[in-house]
């Protein structure tokens, strides 16, 4: 996909840069039975109404496309590639011919429709978009929608432009470098994707206004030093240099997320 950027005809278009969408399929009645209406709580309790997740709230009406990560032995023909509300990678509209339904996977970088996909451990040669187990892929690969175990959904290289590289292969594990450069070990059953995710040209666009964020459904964010000090520590623009916290007073930066505890194996 392509960038264009706007002529600054009005305010709002001056610094806006967006994708060239025209190679998406739009109204296609092959999807119908494949989308589903997710409830929209706003951010709110279903309950009693309060706010338990800030900043959500409006925006669009959009129904969610279930994506099928599965790891069994099957081979699709690509029909389309579509856009997805909920996610920035592109899509794709595939069609199971051992099954013969229609399924919506993640679209990898350069497959374009009348390809052909196959997933399953026994494969004569690897081809961009193959699904497989990664001890079946050479060392030194580009892989996405990175299984950690064999019957799990995959956790990691979703997002646009995402991949992982499969570095080292042991008898006992594999080795494996993510985006973030972090290198974690994963079993010898985990099962990928070859090629990189859609869509690497997400992180060059500019949304050029807040009101395009309004219609994604988030609401503006204040910051604490601007309220008063019984509605946030930072509050009453008295905070003296104190580190930054959330309302409840708990630590945002610095503080370690990763689970030492957890090993992935």
């Amino acid at each position: 996909m392509q960038i264009k950027q706007l002529n600054p005809t009005t305010p709002s278009s001056r610094h806006k840069i967006s994708i060239c969408k025209n190679l998406l399929s739009k109204n296609n009645s092959l999807i119908k039975n494949l989308l589903k209406t997710l409830p929209r709580n706003s951010g709110r309790s279903s309950i009693t109404g309060h706010i338990t997740v800030r900043h959500k709230g409006a925006g669009c009406k959009k129904r969610y496309r279930w994506i099928d990560f599965q790891n069994n032995e099957s081979h699709f023909i690509l029909i389309t590639i579509c856009y997805d509300p909920y996610r920035k990678a592109f899509i794709s509209l595939v069609f199971d011919l051992t099954k013969h339904v229609f399924k919506f996977v993640i679209n990898v970088e350069k497959l374009y429709p009348g390809s052909l996909v196959f997933f399953g451990k026994h494969l004569s040669d690897l081809k961009l978009g193959y699904r497989t187990w990664l001890k079946k892929i050479p060392s030194g690969s580009l892989v996405n929608s990175l299984s950690p175990k064999l019957g799990s959904k995959a956790l990691y290289a979703r997002a646009s432009g995402g991949f992982c590289q499969l570095l080292q292969k042991n008898k006992r594990f594999l080795r494996v470098k993510l985006s973030s450069n972090k290198i974690i070990h994963v079993s010898t059953d985990a099962v990928a994707t070859l090629g990189v995710i859609s869509n690497t040209v997400q992180k060059k666009i500019s949304i050029g206004k807040a009101g395009t964020r309004r219609l994604q459904g988030f609401r503006p964010s204040t910051r604490g030093i601007a309220m008063n000090p019984v509605d946030h520590p930072h509050g009453g623009r008295t905070n003296g240099g104190r580190p930054s916290v959330t309302p409840w007073a708990l630590p945002t930066k610095g503080k370690p997320t990763v689970n030492k505890k957890k090993v992935l194996i």
